[in-house]
């Protein structure tokens, strides 16, 4: 599979907005295709769905379904098809897949941390958490 995104290139102009659509399609379709040998390069079967990931990357381009423009939706597209690729070749490591497409944008919850039985600690974290 690396070795078809490797030459996926994204033309440098839309002619028109349906047509920038269309390839923002493709781009969905390739990416729901990778998915597998994402989930398998970084054993992320352990930590999440293939679902998950399919929901992670269509919120990601609904994320810029106000962008009309079609200039800046081929350059949103080229950031994308990089993105992808870099994934696809191990450019990033686990962590890294996990914190920015498992975890979002939400992160850890500090929340749940446990706040400790000292009065020192409940002062401490009450003061360096916002």
């Amino acid at each position: 599979m690396a070795s078809s995104l490797k030459y996926v290139r994204v033309p440098p102009n839309s002619a028109s907005l349906a047509e920038a659509r269309q390839r923002v399609f493709e781009f969905f379709k390739t990416a729901c295709r990778s998915i597998p040998s994402i989930m398998e390069i970084y054993t992320l079967h352990d930590v999440v769905a293939p679902s998950h990931l399919r929901s992670t990357i269509a919120s990601e381009i609904r994320k810029n379904a106000h962008v009309t423009n079609t200039k800046v939706i081929d350059m949103l597209l080229f950031k994308a098809t990089e993105e992808l690729s870099n994934i696809v070749e191990h450019a990033k490591q686990r962590h890294h897949i996990i914190g920015q497409y498992v975890l979002g944008r939400q992160g850890l919850d500090v929340g749940t941390k446990d706040q400790g039985v000292s009065d020192f600690l409940k002062n401490f974290y009450k003061s360096n958490y916002f």
